[in-house]
Parts: structure tokens; sequence; C-alpha cells
């Protein structure tokens, strides 16, 4: 754009002042004179100029120093107040943006570019309701305005009405198909509708038009590794990686996929990065705990999940992690203060639960064990390991008729699984159901032929009796 010079700084400057290469110097002694000398007198033509040019370099501040000054010489210009109002809005000043279009709409109450920047300062202060209606005054006036149905799309897809955002995105593309932040949004909004082969054609149409785009990619990434294609997920991140070497999140979720994959030392590799660029990723240093928990290495786990519960001491995930590999080295007590912890952030989490339950009962705490078990399969009805440890226990310690019942439970959940036939068979004898124990021994040595092994060291003296030598010939 052409630029003036300022050699004079008198109201008659009208000349270019200067090629891209010596502007921003140019730029820097202007707004040095000027705030040292606030007498010294410059043209409108010339601010306005200067505006433009560094909004368009993304210098911010120097604009909103500028249009301060034609404010000065123009305190009732709409198109003024319009600009500082656009300024404020990319410097994530909302409140004061909406104070300036305000005040530009009372003098000139049928712009419709006016109502579009207060539609996007209310969008950011999270009035989505308001910014909506701001939206439609602009499209009364101009019923066609892209930015005013883009500004309107992005109201609702911030709403989560990703619906009605797809229809104004899709009008935006019927009459201009290379708008390639329309494609961008749609793209979103298909991903966020599980429309995933959709959302993919947006995110590659877009990248046709910006391919150096790596927000683009990293969501090209996202969609394909949801849509299980890992390989090229991770292809995806690389390119976003390729433009934007420190980006934090394409490197979190290059570690997940390769997760996925089960290429668990890539996936360390990914992760390390991450908390290299940012230290502070909770999530990084869970997932980093999870791998490692996963190779077996618990006491490098143990150190990650800590790492995220110094910078997060309600993450009851690294609780439950921490607890998990505690309980796998053996230390109980540890595990279980764990468990207890993490339930008291998040106590509807049978899984917690069913954890906790475990390190109880290998600490003697059988009556709590027995307790978070009924919890667990309380909150989780279809859990049959959580079925079985219950009767387990409830057998062990003389509660046949709840063992019984879990046991049972057991069987309708899961009827092909030898183990709660053997048990149920053991708590029926107790009970001097013989019948019904035979035939439930029965069950259990059809369906795992070791389990007739099993019984015979558990009982060895058996053989003297009749219908069970029968019953172990078979």
């Amino acid at each position: 754009m052409d630029n003036y010079y300022f050699d004079d700084f008198d109201d008659d400057a009208d000349e270019p002042f200067g090629s891209d290469e010596n502007s921003d110097e140019e730029i820097r002694k202007l707004s040095e004179q000027l705030k040292s000398d606030p007498t010294r007198s410059i043209s409108s033509e010339a601010l306005d100029e200067i505006i433009n040019y560094c909004f368009e370099k993304q210098k911010y501040e120097d604009a909103l120093h500028f249009v301060n000054l034609l404010l000065q010489q123009m305190p009732f210009s709409s198109e003024a107040l319009q600009k500082k109002g656009n300024i404020l809005n990319h410097l994530q000043r909302f409140l004061e943006a909406l104070e300036c279009f305000d005040k530009a709409l009372k003098l000139n109450p049928t712009d419709c570019e006016l109502y579009i920047g207060r539609g996007f300062s209310l969008d950011n202060l999270g009035q989505s309701k308001e910014a909506l209606e701001s939206f439609d005054r602009a499209l009364e006036i101009d019923e066609k305005n892209e930015d005013a149905l883009f500004g309107k799309a992005l109201s609702y897809e911030k709403t989560n009405h990703y619906e009605a955002a797809v229809r104004i995105l899709k009008s935006i593309l019927s009459s201009n198909p290379y708008h390639k932040e329309a494609l961008y949004e749609l793209g979103f909004c298909y991903d966020c509708l599980d429309r995933f082969s959709e959302a993919l054609e947006c995110y590659e149409k877009h990248l046709e038009i910006d391919p150096f785009n790596y927000n683009a990619w990293y969501n090209r990434g996202i969609v394909l590794n949801r849509m299980t294609f890992y390989a090229k997920a991770i292809e995806s991140y690389d390119m976003a990686i390729a433009i934007k070497e420190d980006f934090a999140m394409a490197w979190y979720n290059k570690g997940n996929t390769y997760s996925n994959l089960g290429l668990l030392h890539e996936a360390i590799n990914a992760y390390e990065e991450t908390l290299r660029l940012d230290s502070r990723d909770v999530p990084a240093w869970y997932n980093l705990g999870n791998v490692y928990e996963e190779l077996g290495q618990y006491k490098k786990a143990i150190k990650c999940y800590g790492q995220a519960l110094q910078l997060d001491p309600e993450h009851h995930e690294s609780f439950f992690g921490r607890g998990s590999c505690y309980y796998s080295l053996g230390d109980y007590r540890r595990a279980y203060n764990d468990y207890n912890r993490a339930i008291a952030l998040c106590k509807n989490y049978p899984e917690l639960w069913h954890a906790k339950a475990d390190a109880a009962y290998y600490l003697g705490k059988w009556r709590e064990a027995l307790y978070s078990y009924k919890v667990t399969v309380r909150m989780d009805p279809y859990n049959v390991e959580a079925w079985y440890d219950l009767g387990e226990t409830s057998l062990e310690y003389g509660y046949f008729q709840e063992a019984l019942r879990a046991f049972n439970k057991c069987i309708e959940l899961q009827p092909d699984w030898a183990d709660p036939y053997y048990s149920r068979a053991k708590v029926l004898f107790l009970q001097r159901k013989t019948f019904d124990a035979l035939e439930s021994l029965k069950m259990s040595f059809s369906l795992d032929p070791e389990k007739k092994k099993e019984f015979e060291r558990e009982f060895p003296g058996i053989h003297s009796i009749k219908n069970f030598t029968q019953l172990l010939k078979k």
C-alpha cells in the first residue's frame, strides 16, 4: 500500500513515505517525534494511511496510538471509531472495542460494518445472543454480506449450534467456494458433529488454498486420528510441526497417536518434546506416565504422575495412575491412599472404586473392600470382574448368600466363563446343596478342563466320595 514521507510533518504532506524496508523505522521516528512534541501537526489523511499500514502489518499497538491521534482531530468520525474498534478487537480489548462501535453507531446507525465489528466484540465477550442480534442487524442492511454471515456462523459455533453454523458456512461457500476461513470452520463443525469424512474434505480444500496453515494440518490430524487412520494422522501432525516447530499440541497429539499404534517409545519421544516446549502441560505428564506404566517402568511412571500432581493437585487421573503403579509394585498402602485421594475428587468413577477395593483387600480391610466392590457394581452393573471379586471376598468372609448372588450375576453376564461356576459350586456345597453344586462343577469343568485339576488340588481327599469320583472321571 502507499505510505507517506513525514519530513516536515505539515498538513499538506501527501507523498508516499518510503518502501517497506524503511517504513517501520520511519513510523517509529514519527511516533517518537509526535509523542515528544504533541503540538506538531499531521494531516488526517496521513494518519489514516499510517493506521492502515500498521493494521495490515499487525502492529496493533502502533495503530492504536495513531488512531487516538486521529480521533483528537476528528472526535465525531464514525470511520475513525470503527478503526479503533477493529484495532481493539485484535488486541483482545473487547469491552473497549464495543464502546467504540456503540459510539460510532450513534453517529451512523446504518453502517453494516459497525454492526459486524460490534458482533465480534460481543461474541468474544461471551454475549452470543447479543452478537447474533448484531450480525442479524448487519444482514438486514446487506443480506449477502460475507463478514456478517461468517460472524453469525462463528457465534453459532461457539454456542455448540453446529448444524446452524454449517448451513451458514455452506451458503457462504456456495457463492465463494474459495473462502478459506469458511472451509476451515466448516471442517471444525463437521468434526464436532462426528462427520469425519466431510471434515477431512473441508480441511484438505482449505489446505489447497492455504498450505501453510499449521492449525489446519493439526485439525486434519485430529480428524484422521478419530477415523483411526493413525499413520496419516502422524503425517499431518508432522506437517504442522514442520511449519511451526514449537507447536506443543501437535507434538502431544502425535504422542497420543503413537500410543494408539502401540509405538510406545515413539510416544515417549513425542511427549518429551511436548514437555520441552511446555513443561507445565499436565496431560502430557499424565500420558507420559501412562506409557511408562504400560511398559512396566513403574518408578518412572510414578515420577511423571507426581509431576502432573505438582502442577495440578486435583488431577484425579494422576492419583489413579500413580496408585495403580504402587499397586503393581506391591505397595498397597500408598496405592490405597492415592485411590482415596482420587475418589475424593471424582466419586463417580467405578474403576477407581474397584481399584480401591483390591488395595483394601490386600491391606486386610475386608469390610471396606466389600463396600467398595458393591459401590463398583452399583455404578457399573456390567462389570463382571467386580462381581466376581465381590463374590470371592464375600465367600472368604462367610457372606454366602451375597457370594452366591454375585457369582450368579457373573454367570448371567458371561456364561462361558468357568471361574464363577466353580466358585458358585463351593458356596452351594457350604449351603449343603450338593446336587446344585455338582451341576455347577460340571459346567465349570466342561468350560475349562484345568478346573478339574484345581479342584483335586484344593480338595485332595475328594476321591473317597463316590459322587465326586464319578464327576472327576468324566
